[in-house]
């Protein structure tokens, strides 16, 4: 959902963007973008501002949020106010009040460590006010990450002493270190001896990938930095001149800007290291120098300088508390929008509990009527998108996930956007967000403001056997079914007793399903689509996808 009109390039870009940024010129559609906040305690305010739907104020917003208010505001001509609340990657118990969540044995020892650190909690934030601070948020987001000072200046330069300066072997993500949770900057130096061979000559730093961004030095001179968001898997290769290489002490200074999620110098240690040509390597992978010289939270960085090593003085607490924790976005960015009167809400979450499909079958409910008793405004329209194929590695089973989201659908006043065939198995941020605000509008137009329209895919409904065929009955079938091959494909599968699924033949029926396979004589069980990986064959005519499912395990 936090994904912005104008993507996050180069390796996660929206379909159509520019278009769709240059023709958002709407004055009857406002934004309030909610800065992100997270909050140990509910707060009642939160940064940010309504502003009038533009070409240069739609491009940092939600493209889903955008093309769905886009297409509710062209179907029904009557101003539009569009907030959005998001912060990518975080789990649902992130935006969960307390009250609900305690209700959950599997929170409570989370919930009971979180209120024995509050006051340890208050007393960092109180801390980290009282440092100087710089706020990056109203400044451009194509730019705002770049000429930032953080009276760090000296933590480039080849002659200074960092013995002081804490270890850390590389590569790795911080997070797995000592540093624990943290977003900020952090300087990374180590000082290589080179052998004579490669003194007064051209040599290839190779760092891997960086997460996020990074300026890199050697020997006190810039040699490449990347300071846009998005290059996190982007292996960093910068070449060293000659000027550069006077004399055995090669000093590589790194300073590192993560912004959300993981952060570091990170990747395969086989990619860490210096060359002048392909035999003639020294690997820089191991022990490095690290400081952190600034914390960045809700858009504004909290400046230790490095200097003096400030961030040991910072206070600790048992656990580390970020946007990431319990209810800790339910009290930063969703508690202040309570005195708002919503007509609904959409929702785009979900990849990052795919791990535990069983307890979303349950948070995801009570999250819905967590929100609707907060606001106060009955069982208002709460509209939301079933994650798409990704592949998320051999020990994963999101197709589980996706079957807790279908599920949700008997939850009163739901409706669920299917994306199995917009998504990107290599790419959990799928291009094609046009579609999936489309398909959340037309629930909002149908079955909010009575429009008829089509607004969802065939959802499977029943089964029976018949002469060693299995039948299968759709709701919302429409004008009829359709099966579109992908690669010859039709991604059904079928089973006997055994409970060995094999690839099955499928004959659409008017709006019914004919599924068998000739070695199976007794089946008695189907699944469609049910992989990570596995992308729609099944639509109805008015071509909406059906979500994926299985008929031997339905409750």
């Amino acid at each position: 959902m936090e994904m912005p009109l104008e993507g996050w390039p180069p390796n996660d870009t929206i379909g159509n963007s520019a278009y769709e940024i240059a023709h958002a010129q709407y004055p009857k559609i406002r934004l309030f973008h909610a800065q992100r906040n997270f909050s140990v305690m509910p707060t009642k305010q939160c940064e940010g501002k309504w502003e009038v739907c533009s070409a240069s104020t739609v491009k940092s917003f939600s493209a889903v949020a955008y093309l769905f208010g886009k297409k509710i505001y062209t179907s029904l001509t009557v101003p539009i106010g569009l907030i959005e609340a998001a912060w990518g990657g975080t789990t649902i118990d992130a935006w969960m009040s307390k009250p609900k969540l305690s209700k959950f044995i599997e929170f409570q020892s989370t919930l009971n460590t979180i209120e024995a650190s509050k006051d340890s909690i208050l007393n960092v934030e109180k801390w980290l006010a009282a440092l100087p601070s710089m706020n990056v948020e109203p400044l451009d987001p194509l730019h705002k990450w770049e000429g930032l000072q953080f009276d760090d200046q000296e933590c480039s330069a080849k002659k200074i002493s960092d013995s002081a300066w804490s270890d850390m072997k590389l590569p790795t993500v911080w997070e797995k270190t000592e540093v624990g949770e943290f977003d900020g900057v952090i300087w990374f130096r180590k000082q290589i001896e080179l052998p004579r061979t490669l003194i007064g000559k051209t040599l290839t730093l190779h760092l891997g990938p960086i997460d996020d961004m990074d300026e890199t030095y050697v020997n006190g001179a810039l040699v490449g930095h990347v300071l846009k968001e998005g290059y996190w898997k982007t292996e960093r290769v910068y070449s060293i001149p000659d000027s550069l290489v006077r004399d055995s002490i090669l000093q590589i200074a790194v300073r590192v800007i993560d912004y959300q999620g993981n952060g570091g110098i990170w990747g395969d240690g086989k990619k860490m290291y210096l060359s002048r040509d392909s035999s003639d390597t020294i690997s820089i992978e191991g022990t490095w120098k690290y400081r952190p010289v600034a914390e960045y939270r809700s858009g504004v960085f909290s400046i230790f300088g490095g200097k003096n090593n400030q961030y040991k003085n910072r206070p600790r607490t048992p656990m580390n508390f970020s946007g990431y924790s319990a209810t800790a976005l339910y009290n930063g960015m969703i508690n202040p929008l309570i005195p708002f009167t919503f007509r609904g809400v959409i929702w785009y979450q979900g990849e990052n509990n795919v791990s535990n499909p069983e307890l979303y079958k349950r948070t995801f409910p009570a999250l819905i009527a967590d929100w609707r008793k907060a606001f106060g405004h009955g069982d208002f329209p709460f509209y939301y998108v079933q994650i798409a194929p990704y592949n998320y590695g051999p020990l994963s089973m999101s197709q589980n996930l996706r079957e807790v989201q279908l599920q949700t659908l008997k939850v009163h006043n739901t409706g669920m956007a299917v994306t199995l065939d917009i998504g990107n198995p290599d790419n959990i941020h799928p291009e094609n967000k046009i579609d999936v605000g489309n398909r959340l509008a037309n629930y909002a137009l149908a079955k909010t403001y009575g429009k008829n329209i089509a607004y969802s895919g065939p959802q499977y409904k029943s089964m029976k056997i018949q002469k060693g065929k299995i039948v299968l009955s759709f709701d919302f079938s429409g004008k009829g079914l359709v099966i579109k091959e992908r690669g010859g494909e039709n991604n059904f599968m079928i089973a006997g007793k055994d409970s060995v699924f094999k690839k099955a033949v499928v004959n659409v029926i008017g709006k019914q399903l004919i599924v068998s396979n000739s070695e199976i004589a007794r089946p008695v069980a189907v699944r469609y689509a049910w992989s990570n990986t596995d992308e729609a064959s099944l639509f109805n005519k008015e071509g909406l996808p059906a979500s994926s499912f299985r008929t031997d395990i339905w409750r």
